[in-house]
């Protein structure tokens, strides 16, 4: 065993003892802190998640995510060196928000549909937040301002397009590559030229593979599914509890003070280090304090560092992205690398795009010479997350699609292996 498994099985059971300490000396902040961690998970997390896990397993189990990905290959091939069910990832990841996009990604890989890296280029750019979270929660419940909500929702998904084009790169074309389901020549390729017929060969015959009657497939969905979202909210609860005894114990005062000599040295506020401490742990944390960091700091940059908090995602969802991987082969540390590269660009397009979309003011240009939206309070309701999921849904995946019909006309038609 070498000497850093050694020392990492020393730390670990030590840190969970620690834990269990401090549990004991602070057991009413420790309640508090539970409860505000399931009241996450139950308001926001279950009704935006469960009910995209179960349609994604479903559609995929009646060879729907086939029939899209060979629609979507001729697009998402060429720009992110992953094959075209990766678009249908994304459009449910954009819908539900993370760790939906990975755990779509682990199931690809089991059915053979991705390699190891074309998975870790995946799950690096689409491991995103939902535009229900960022609009409803972060810009009406958290700053008190929708208007905010264009330019996060702008900068977080450009971000991540930015993201997926940089990790393109990763990997070498290898022998499995060259041999992949999706890059090789496969049965309805040979048979039809037409890439509609292609895609509905390609629909049958992964339906035949499947071969589980609708009863059962909707049973193991249902089963697969609560047992991924019992799994999110319990790290989201143990998150948020150690996070608070953290707090209570002042031991976060000096990552503060790191953090605030680092926001001096780049000019920025120093008061947005809670911000982004808090959003290093667990994003809604982040994107609270964000929020409520002062009427003295400019908007523009309490967007910004909101920007970062959501693109990071927080330890809990990375803890929620291994926990989900480590029945792959694929590696956490592409996947932390994309969310530190993803977590600069986005603040940074926020600062780029203020003018342009807010035209220097705390509202859209679009408003500025019209009526102002409304500020509300942000109550979650569990249709209103679900039919505005759905909308995101097929918003995207229509959009990819027709992307896709055009890709003949701006994109090589055999991407150079």
């Amino acid at each position: 065993m070498a000497a850093s498994q050694r020392i990492t099985h020393v730390l670990i059971p030590l840190a969970l003892l620690i834990l269990c300490v401090l549990m004991v000396l602070f057991p009413t902040e420790t309640w508090h802190a539970g409860v505000r961690g399931l009241s996450i998970w139950w308001d926001v997390l279950f009704p935006s998640l469960f009910p995209f896990l179960v349609l994604s397993e479903l559609l995929l189990g009646f060879g729907i995510v086939h029939f899209l990905g060979t629609l979507l290959n001729p697009l998402m091939r060429p720009l992110f060196r992953v094959p075209g069910s990766g678009g249908f990832v994304f459009a449910v990841s954009c819908a539900s928000g993370y760790p939906t996009g990975a755990k779509l990604t682990a199931q690809l890989w089991e059915q053979k549909l991705v390699t190891r890296e074309e998975g870790e280029r995946l799950v690096a750019f689409t491991t995103s937040s939902d535009p229900i979270f960022m609009i409803g929660a972060v810009s009406v419940g958290f700053f008190h301002n929708v208007a905010i909500a264009p330019i996060l929702v702008t900068s977080h998904y450009g971000a991540a397009f930015l993201v997926g084009l940089l990790m393109r790169f990763h990997g070498n074309v290898s022998v499995k590559d060259k041999q992949s389901i999706s890059d090789s020549p496969s049965a309805s390729e040979k048979v039809h030229k037409n890439r509609l017929l292609r895609a509905i060969y390609a629909m049958h015959e992964a339906r035949k593979a499947d071969g589980r009657a609708f009863g059962e497939l909707l049973r193991q969905a249902v089963s697969s599914s609560l047992r991924l979202i019992i799994i999110v909210g319990g790290l989201v609860v143990f998150f948020s509890v150690m996070l608070e005894l953290l707090v209570q114990t002042g031991w976060l005062g000096g990552l503060y003070a790191i953090t605030e000599q680092l926001l001096l040295y780049t000019g920025f506020p120093p008061a947005l280090s809670h911000s982004l401490v808090g959003g290093l742990f667990e994003v809604t944390l982040g994107a609270k304090e964000a929020g409520g960091a002062g009427i003295s700091i400019p908007l523009v940059y309490k967007a910004a560092a909101a920007a970062f908090v959501l693109s990071w995602g927080g330890l809990s969802v990375h803890a929620q992205i291994m926990s989900v991987l480590s029945n792959t082969p694929m590696r956490y540390g592409p996947f932390l690398f994309a969310r530190a590269i993803h977590a600069l660009i986005a603040p940074i397009l926020v600062l780029v795009l203020w003018l342009p979309m807010m035209g220097g003011s705390e509202w859209p240009v679009l408003f500025q010479n019209g009526a102002k939206p409304e500020l509300f309070l942000y109550t979650p309701d569990w249709t209103q997350i679900l039919f505005s999921g759905i909308g995101v849904l097929g918003v995207v995946l229509l959009l990819l699609l027709i992307l896709s019909l055009m890709s003949p006309f701006f994109l090589p038609r055999r991407m150079k292996k």
